[in-house]
């Protein structure tokens, strides 16, 4: 195949043709053309040489040339593609370091492996740009609904025929036991789109929580305008479903307008899922309110809420347990996807029985350390005490509100529980000191005998080993591992040190060891020795 003024035209012919039967842009075949001819002039007047094939993109006249760059004399390496500035004089007037010289050089004739080289590279040059026209094309569309066809099926994982491109189905992305022949349609949720060496990866769900969000997008008009907002979605995959929604339109029932006309719009969504059950929930900012509308059809006694720890307790009748639980705990598990928090479920007799357990084991606690008869200890704890400290440093007059309580013996209560506690102090600290634990520990501000014997115990025994701590060693936190919530103990736990008092703690010991200048801190980080924290929630790790 000689390139002579008869095929010319016909170059820039070929090439809006491939152009347009892949829908990408006529310069890149121009230029992969390009390519392909001088490599192939390369093989023609030898692989060393810096040939270059520029095509005119109106008549289609290619223009073979040789270049040549000039290069100090050390890094003349190439004599074919390179020279020194003494041999560009004969070419150049001034020839400079890093100039080239082109000139033009006679087209080649490609003979049969010439011409198969060039139409490979053309073909690599086009799948190039396929690709990257195909991930433009649908990289903006993840999070969305595609229709599509079914090409084949590999290995349970679907083939699907999107238009310009396939995508995959994985097998535990069907909904149950979907079975799909080929071109059956189906629609799915675009949950993932990866550029990749043979091209991009349009990865397709059926299972995903906002796949049913979009389809109610696509069936509730209010959702599509945002009046109604999707808050939240949990599924059991082609079993059961919980929705919560929020309507901005106080004229607009939520929970109506998804269900619709004598449930029209719910049952389009739950014949595309394949029967799937679906509640539909009212959204509250209040987490028990909005934890007793996610466990219907259930009914909820009480909610104790325990944000710190991203947990809830849910007080159930005993006729409503197996109902707040479902069917292998599905409706509860649910409800936690649904909320974001873990939830324990107890009935009225489990929670009294619980109720009383820790009044007995209080009453008993000031029966024990204050030398009080049990109706008198009692008395205490349907007050509200709890602890020791709260006798020993409450205001004396909560403490004459109890029945048959006068100053005096309101003045030797406090006198008996300070001395109870001034002697465990004691013998915290001379337990700690047994331990190895320092006087720059033992004297350090915030830290109680107990604490510092809690850290000598955990191998913490200086102000250098405190420095070196994390806020969740001492405060604690919650850690997820495969999806389940486990609890991190912190030294200081029991203690009730929160993240924020033990992150004080831990840059108070820094500076006062000259670690940390506090100049360099934020203004409130510089006042740790003074400022007292606030609650705060526990970290939270994905392993």
């Amino acid at each position: 195949m000689a390139i002579t003024s008869a095929n010319q035209l016909e170059l820039l012919q070929t090439a809006e043709a491939v152009a347009r039967e892949k829908m990408i842009d006529p310069g890149l075949v121009v230029e992969a053309m390009e390519e392909s001819l001088a490599r192939a002039a390369k093989s023609r007047y030898g692989a060393e040489m810096d040939i270059r094939v520029s095509i005119d993109r109106k008549t289609g006249r290619a223009t073979f040339t040789r270049v040549r760059t000039v290069v100090e004399d050390e890094e003349l390496e190439n004599y074919q593609a390179e020279m020194t500035v003494q041999q560009a004089k004969q070419y150049m007037a001034d020839p400079q370091i890093g100039d080239t010289y082109v000139e033009e050089v006679p087209p080649v004739e490609m003979g049969r492996i010439a011409a198969q080289s060039a139409k490979q590279v053309i073909l690599q040059k086009v799948r190039e740009a396929e690709r990257d026209r195909q991930y433009d094309e649908f990289k903006d569309r993840a999070g969305t609904i595609i229709n599509g066809v079914v090409k084949r099926e590999e290995y349970g994982n679907v083939i699907v025929d999107v238009g310009r491109g396939e995508a995959i189905l994985r097998r535990n992305e069907k909904i149950g036991r979907e079975a799909y022949r080929p071109n059956d349609r189906i629609r799915c949720y675009i949950k993932d789109v990866r550029r990749e060496t043979r091209g991009p990866q349009i990865f397709l769900s059926r299972t995903d929580p906002q796949f049913m969000a979009e389809l109610f997008k696509m069936e509730v008009p209010e959702i599509y305008d945002g009046i109604i907002e999707i808050k939240a979605v949990a599924r059991d995959p082609g079993s059961r479903a919980k929705i919560a929604v929020i309507s901005y339109d106080g004229s607009i029932d939520p929970v109506g307008a998804c269900v619709g006309m004598r449930g029209s719009r719910v049952q389009a969504v739950v014949n595309e899922l394949q029967g799937e059950k679906i509640d539909i929930i009212p959204w509250s900012e209040d987490m028990p309110t909005f934890l007793v509308n996610a466990l219907q059809p259930a009914e909820v006694s009480k909610v104790v809420l325990d944000e710190e720890a991203e947990r809830i307790e849910v007080v159930v009748p005993e006729e409503q347990l197996s109902l707040a639980i479902g069917r292998r705990g599905q409706n509860v598990r649910l409800a936690s996807q649904l909320t974001g928090l873990d939830i324990d479920i107890m009935t009225e007799e489990e929670e009294s029985a619980r109720r009383q357990k820790e009044f007995e084991d209080r009453t008993k606690l000031f029966m024990d350390t204050l030398d009080l008869d049990e109706f008198f200890a009692q008395l205490l704890v349907s007050e509200g005490f709890t602890n020791l400290e709260e006798v020993a440093y409450v205001e004396q007059d909560e403490l004459l509100v109890i029945d048959g309580v006068d100053e005096d013996t309101a003045q030797e209560l406090q006198t008996r529980a300070r001395e109870f506690l001034e002697a465990q102090a004691e013998a915290a600290l001379k337990h700690a000191r047994e331990m190895g634990a320092e006087d720059s520990l033992i004297e350090f501000d915030g830290l109680t005998p107990q604490m510092v014997e809690a850290l000598a115990e955990d191998g913490v025994k200086t102000l250098e080993d405190f420095a070196t701590c994390a806020d969740w060693e001492l405060a604690g936190g919650w850690t997820t591992v495969n999806g389940e919530r486990i609890k991190d103990e912190g030294l200081l736990e029991k203690f009730d040190v929160s993240l924020e008092e033990a992150q004080q703690l831990v840059m108070t010991a820094r500076v006062l060891l000259g670690w940390v200048d506090p100049s360099e801190l934020e203004p409130d980080v510089e006042e740790l020795e003074v400022t007292e924290g606030e609650e705060g929630d526990a970290p939270e790790a994905e392993v």
